[in-house]
């Protein structure tokens, strides 16, 4: 892409993207240009159709990837070109809606009580206390655990948004054992190079091995702490409001989904059948 992939960085720069979306839609770009093997700026309407008909049908690409490179075209086109997207013409590919995988809170203690190692538990356990996403938790810088207000200050989470979330009781008492052994300076989880924080792959690695050491078969994830801490808020009765704020959502909609997973409104529904006279 040569001029165009720098004035396409300046410009997903100049609108204060994060890093790791920069990166994305640029190598979303590159994936586009290859497949042609012509400047996107000789291509339109068609090129881009196919392609993303090709990474449907030929590809089998994952609906994530599907959207990401739709997002990085559309933005390359419209601002970096100025072109006018027609969204008609280049639909975006319908989502498919899937409620998320949730551990019971029985399953998340097994699952921490497994690690052995101090700071791997840690992290784990901050994750769960906070509802943190991944990125959020190995970012996270000593100054922002707040012992005495029981708070964790996620500095630009999704959306480049800051927001405070729950310190619990459990997790302080973890993360002052952790400290007093090692001790952090600058980052709260560092890695190996104390000047940087914690993988992300790293902490994925060590939630699989505990998933396995606590007899759990359930697919699940480091992220799948987060839906565990906003499910199991709800079913304790903290109300939808509190969780979108703690859980940095920008409309109450995304935060919804939870109601699907735990019923709890469900069961205040009376089935038709109930309401018909008794015979």
């Amino acid at each position: 892409m040569g001029q165009l992939y720098d004035q396409m960085k300046m410009d997903l720069e100049l609108k204060n993207f994060s890093p790791k979306t920069v990166t994305c839609y640029l190598t979303c770009m590159v994936n586009f240009v290859r497949h042609y093997g012509r400047s996107p700026a000789e291509m339109g309407e068609e090129e881009i159709r196919s392609y993303l008909h090709c990474l449907i049908k030929e590809k089998k690409a994952s609906q994530s990837s599907i959207n990401q490179a739709y997002s990085a075209m559309k933005f390359f086109y419209e601002v970096t070109l100025g072109r006018v997207w027609n969204g008609i013409r280049i639909p975006r590919s319908k989502t498919r809606k899937k409620l998320p995988l949730v551990l019971s809170m029985k399953e998340v203690h097994s699952l921490l009580a497994s690690v052995d190692n101090l700071k791997h538990r840690a992290i784990l356990t901050t994750i769960y206390s906070g509802g943190l996403r991944l990125g959020e938790a190995t970012r996270l810088r000593v100054s922002d655990i707040d012992g005495e207000r029981m708070t964790i200050l996620v500095q630009q989470g999704k959306g480049n948004k800051d927001r405070y979330t729950l310190l619990g009781q459990r997790a302080r008492e973890i993360l002052r054992l952790y400290y007093k052994a090692y001790r952090p300076t600058e980052w709260l989880f560092p890695s190996k190079d104390p000047a940087q924080p914690l993988s992300g792959s790293s902490v994925q690695r060590v939630f699989k091995k505990a998933l396995h050491q606590a007899g759990i078969k359930k697919k699940a994830s480091v992220h799948t702490l987060r839906h565990c801490f906003a499910t199991h808020l709800l079913e304790s009765g903290t109300d939808l409001y509190h969780i979108q704020r703690l859980l940095g959502h920008t409309t109450a909609k995304t935060t919804s989904v939870y109601l699907h997973i735990t019923g709890r409104d469900l069961a205040k529904v009376k089935s038709p059948i109930d309401l018909l006279p008794s015979d």
